[in-house]
């Protein structure tokens, strides 16, 4: 479990949380999970959420995963395109959520 965090004079302003997960498949490679890729709104449009993006690409690769998943429940084009200049295929897959 990853919990990486862009910091400015100190302070928190953008996070990433990433899981990386064993599997069976794929030659026995595993894969990552990324959520709750959080920026304070005075700090968006920096770089920050990218940067850390791009770190959690790093230690995916590092840790010979065969894939990085990821969802939003934003439909927001802006995010959407967000996602997409960050290396993200808006996929036609199916998520299924079971809440708890």
């Amino acid at each position: 479990m990853y919990l990486l965090v862009a910091e400015e004079d100190g302070k928190a302003v953008s996070s990433v949380q990433m899981a990386i997960i064993e599997s069976l498949t794929h030659n026995v490679r595993p894969f990552a999970v990324i959520e709750n890729v959080v920026t304070h709104m005075d700090y968006r449009k920096k770089g920050y959420a990218s940067s850390l993006l791009e770190k959690a690409s790093e230690i995916a690769k590092e840790r010979r995963c065969y894939k990085i998943f990821l969802e939003t429940g934003s439909n927001r084009e802006s995010t959407l395109n967000f996602y997409k200049k960050n290396g993200f295929e808006i996929d036609k897959k199916h998520s299924c959520l079971k809440r708890l």
